[in-house]
């Protein structure tokens, strides 16, 4: 079964296997948050920014990582991933920090507030203001807010696209480009990906289904809105230039390329790259993962171009 998965990305999911499969959504949110933090021993090196520290733009915290003292770099926004509950810019540090240096870009990570202490649309509510406010002020960073990338992995790719819709639909600015990075689309986990790959692969389509249930709230958790499932009846047209990318073994692969083929059809520029041997998550695993540091070279190239 694993016998096509990376060499450290294999060693995770045997090790998985062999303690009897744990999947997170039966652990509390706590115990959730805290597992998140610790897999970051796995992200590997990252170089020493110019500058880096928080901010609150609109009354929602971000980080700002500026990899030289160059003035007018193009501005990345970083939407981080987590399933809605968990996540922030601990663990995220190091690959910001990485497509910063990568990029030459000013990156911004947005500090959404999580569920279930919020829940929808908190976490969109924030990236939305975060956006706007660091449109209009983020040249006080050094930034060209002329230039402004989108990038979020999983439930930070949801944010990321839905975030765009919402500039769109209300007829405001749109960012040059947008990187989904395996982004969480699908809240009722339809896909054949999901039955494939959602049991033996460390992120499993329980804790990944658990997290937008938790979200939406227990009033409407199994009336997902529109915004929450942006694969049924979106109109995309006249949006940005997008690159994908989706992982061989990811229950999320499938709602990944699906979106790649509505863009398309619609008349978005659109890419989408599958990488093969790896699984959900493995952007954050560039400590054990070729494929993580390649992917992570790509998406900064993304940025540059």
């Amino acid at each position: 079964m694993t016998i096509n998965l990376e060499a450290g990305i294999k060693q995770l999911v045997e090790e998985f296997i062999a303690n009897g499969k744990p999947c997170p959504s039966e652990q509390s949110v706590a115990e959730r948050r805290a597992g998140y933090l610790a897999s970051t021993v796995l992200a590997g090196s990252s170089p020493v920014m110019e500058q880096e520290f928080v901010d609150v733009l609109n009354g929602v915290e971000v980080k700002v990582y500026k990899p030289t003292d160059k003035a007018n770099l193009p501005v990345t926004i970083y939407f981080h991933g987590g399933c809605f509950i968990s996540g922030g810019f601990a663990t995220h540090d190091a690959q910001i920090r990485q497509l910063a240096h990568l990029s030459e870009s000013i990156v911004i990570c947005i500090k959404y507030r999580l569920a279930p202490e919020y829940t929808y649309p908190a976490a969109h509510d924030d990236a939305f203001q975060a956006v706007r406010s660091i449109q209009e002020h983020g040249r006080k960073y050094g930034g060209d807010t002329d230039q402004i990338v989108f990038v979020g992995d999983s439930a930070g790719g949801q944010l990321a696209l839905a975030t765009t819709m919402r500039l769109k639909n209300q007829n405001l600015w749109l960012p040059r480009k947008q990187v989904l990075i395996y982004p969480m689309l699908d809240p009722n986990g339809a896909s054949e990906s999901y039955k494939q790959n959602g049991n033996d692969f460390v992120i499993t389509a329980k804790m990944l289904l658990s997290g937008f249930d938790i979200y939406a709230g227990s009033a409407e958790k199994r009336t997902f809105t529109q915004e929450l499932n942006l694969l049924e009846g979106s109109d995309f047209s006249g949006l940005p230039e997008t690159l994908i990318i989706t992982a061989e073994f990811d229950p999320l692969r499938d709602e990944g390329e699906l979106l790649y083929k509505q863009l398309i059809a619609q008349g978005v520029s659109a890419c989408c790259e599958r990488y093969l041997g790896v699984i959900h998550g493995f952007f954050q695993l560039s400590g054990v993962s070729q494929s993580a540091k390649r992917c992570i070279r790509n998406i900064s190239d993304a940025i540059k171009h």
